[in-house]
């Protein structure tokens, strides 16, 4: 009898939770952007090549020993892949493909992470120019939980746990092609 008690209330709860689920966002959008004082041209060149992503990509310098290599079309062109391989965790094992780039004002991107977390991920950079040299550049991240895996959403917050990375990316950038 008490087995049967324990039963009905896990299933009364997981039912409660797969309804809340349904009401919950499976997607997410996190933005960050950064005025740099260089051309838009100039912004735009030095982000389209994968081989760069080594001195800007927060991530990826989480752990020097990253494993990187270049995959898929030339570099800096559409297509073009970078593979990464981590033991940290935050870095993990995964692939960076450039999937649009409209010159010296958009680049599209594919994230596909391996491990240790299995998830795709999708986003734009906007490259903006506010004058002959400075330029607005706008990250714009996009990912997602589909039901009923998306109740997580309510108690993690993804902005906080990626912004940080995607800001210190944006001011590397921001440092690096000032130099050039």
């Amino acid at each position: 009898m008490l087995i049967l008690k324990i039963l009905t209330v896990l299933i009364i709860l997981v039912a409660i939770l797969c309804i809340i689920a349904a009401f919950v966002p499976t997607k997410y959008t996190i933005k960050r952007e950064i005025t740099i004082n260089t051309p838009a041209e100039t912004v735009y060149n030095y982000v389209r090549f994968q081989s760069n992503q080594k001195e800007f990509n927060q991530w990826l310098q989480y752990d020097p020993n990253t494993i990187i290599e270049l995959k898929g079309n030339t570099d800096g062109q559409e297509g073009s892949i970078l593979y990464f391989k981590s033991k940290n965790i935050k870095t993990g094992e995964g692939e960076w493909k450039n999937t649009r780039l409209i010159k010296n004002q958009q680049i599209d991107f594919n994230l596909r992470f391996i491990s240790p977390y299995v998830f795709t991920a999708g986003g734009s950079l906007y490259f903006k120019p506010q004058s002959t040299d400075k330029t607005t550049l706008l990250w714009e991240f996009k990912s997602g939980k589909n039901w009923p895996s998306n109740i997580i959403l309510l108690f993690v917050n993804m902005d906080k746990i990626i912004g940080g990375d995607i800001e210190k990316t944006l001011k590397n950038i921001k440092l690096n092609t000032e130099k050039l």
